[in-house]
């Protein structure tokens, strides 16, 4: 069950809106999409026969909406001064970061910009009702799940469970203690596909390399004496993984002497 929402601004400022409590002046009348978001289909049709091919498909973005009653004490407060002491957190285009807490699920968070903020001044019953678009869907939690091991030279895999429903990236840190010029990262889906991504480049004792699979971070960065830079030119065979719900095998062979590496990901979840 649904029991807070915290809302912050850009600035840094939290608006804090906890079910059945009206001490602030707010009561939080409901929340709408939190549920799973559409998916748009492609596919395409062939002459002479039946149906169509599927194609590829992506989800839209998510479109919340928060309904607001004011409650007044009128000593201290009016309706009038609670619709404008939100326009810190609801003016229309703002940027916010909206972390949601349910007694029955991890706590997950989502940013987005708010499309209106609508709040009638002459009416029975004051309120609002806040609709914030979600570019990216997903609901994360907000501590990642980490783990290491080591380079293989065999066929030797290690488990990464997933229970999410929503794909997630992942991000691994090879901290060299010898030199290296090439490696391999296998990964076995849990629907036993395998996906492989190739680097190549000059790689030095007490270097460390980061490969990033998760959008909008994707990349391969090198931090050597203290200096970091972009070595995304030495990644072939791209393959960007992504974890699925399940279990994921990967594999991180390179020949030698083992190496360490971290590794860590966030869950992902589609909907509450």
């Amino acid at each position: 069950m649904l029991t807070q929402l915290e809302i912050r601004n850009v600035a840094g400022a939290l608006l804090t809106l906890v079910l059945d409590d009206v001490s602030d002046g707010y009561v939080l009348e409901g929340v709408d999409g939190l549920d799973p978001v559409k998916a748009t289909i492609t596919s395409s049709s062939f002459a002479n026969l039946d149906g169509v091919q599927f194609q590829n498909a992506k989800r839209e973005a998510r479109n919340i909406i928060i309904s607001l009653k004011f409650e007044p004490d009128f000593a201290a407060t009016t309706a009038w001064a609670l619709r404008r002491g939100l326009y810190k957190w609801f003016s229309p285009k703002q940027l916010l970061s909206i972390r949601i807490f349910d007694s029955e699920a991890e706590t997950v968070e989502i940013a987005g910009h708010v499309e209106s903020f609508e709040a009638p001044l002459f009416v029975k019953e004051p309120g609002g009702v806040i609709s914030i678009i979600c570019e990216d869907p997903d609901l994360v939690e907000l501590t990642p799940e980490t783990g290491s091991g080591n380079t293989v030279s065999n066929t030797t895999e290690f488990l990464v469970p997933y229970e999410a429903s929503a794909e997630s990236g992942i991000k691994f840190t090879l901290h060299l203690n010898r030199s290296l010029t090439s490696f391999t990262i296998y990964h076995r889906t849990p629907d036993n596909q395998i996906h492989s991504m190739e680097f190549n480049g000059s790689l030095i004792n007490l270097d460390t390399l980061e490969i990033d699979t998760n959008v909008g971070s994707k990349g391969a960065t090198l931090t050597r004496s203290g200096v970091a830079s972009s070595v995304l030119y030495g990644v072939s065979n791209e393959t960007w993984f992504q974890l699925q719900q399940g279990d994921n095998y990967f594999r991180f062979y390179a020949t030698g002497a083992a190496i360490p590496f971290d590794y860590e990901f966030t869950r992902r979840h589609g909907g509450l």
